[in-house]
């Protein structure tokens, strides 16, 4: 059983910082892949940044210059750094991992329950 559990949400204005964490916790033999996704109101969740197990990271363009997502690979968990924060990234943020349980297993996909990141004007 493998948990992804989020933190660090919280209610910000406009041109505010934050910091998001994601502890993965569990049966984990590697992960392939690490991101967060976001999710607005009447909206589909849609990528925000991703690491991947070689080390390469994708941004959205919504974030690319505000956003910094990290992993510390000993503790399994992943960071989500977000400066001059706007109302538009008003959402909730999941954590997704790719992960195997098992040398044998195949990669999973687990998410996390999502955190409430609200930006004021």
């Amino acid at each position: 059983q493998v948990h992804l559990v989020e933190s660090g949400g919280a209610l910000v204005q406009a041109g505010g910082s934050l910091r998001l964490s994601c502890a993965a916790s569990g049966s984990i033999f590697s992960i392939d892949v690490m991101g967060w996704y976001r999710q607005a109101p009447g909206k589909q969740r849609e990528l925000v940044a991703r690491i991947f197990g070689d080390g390469s990271i994708n941004y959205a363009d919504s974030v690319k210059g505000r956003a910094t997502i990290s992993r510390d690979n000993a503790k399994n968990t992943l960071y989500l750094q977000m400066n001059n924060l706007k109302p538009e990234d008003t959402a909730v943020y999941y954590c997704n991992a790719l992960l195997r349980a098992t040398l044998r297993t195949p990669p999973g996909d687990y998410w996390g329950q999502g955190t409430q990141v609200t930006v004021s004007s």
